[in-house]
């Protein structure tokens, strides 16, 4: 099927799944790998009091956090 197909049946609301092959479908850029940072621990409290604050996991805390700043590095250059 074409893209153009394939949008029409979308666009009308039709499910389109048995079109689609989730078993190749990939995310660019999401990738993810395993590091290990070493962090102080007057710092580790605080991102714990903020991830129970926000009622998620440290790591979303920092993941979010890490995401924002480096969007914010990419607008200014």
């Amino acid at each position: 099927m074409k893209a153009n197909e394939l949008d029409k049946h979308f666009e009308m609301g039709e499910d389109i799944s048995k079109y689609l092959e989730v078993s190749k479908a990939h995310r660019p850029n999401q990738v993810q790998r395993r590091v290990n940072v070493d962090f102080p621990i007057w710092m580790i409290r605080s991102l714990d009091r903020e991830a129970r604050r926000l009622g998620v996991p440290r790591q979303s805390v920092i993941k979010v956090w890490l995401a924002e700043r480096l969007n914010e590095m990419k607008k200014t250059g």
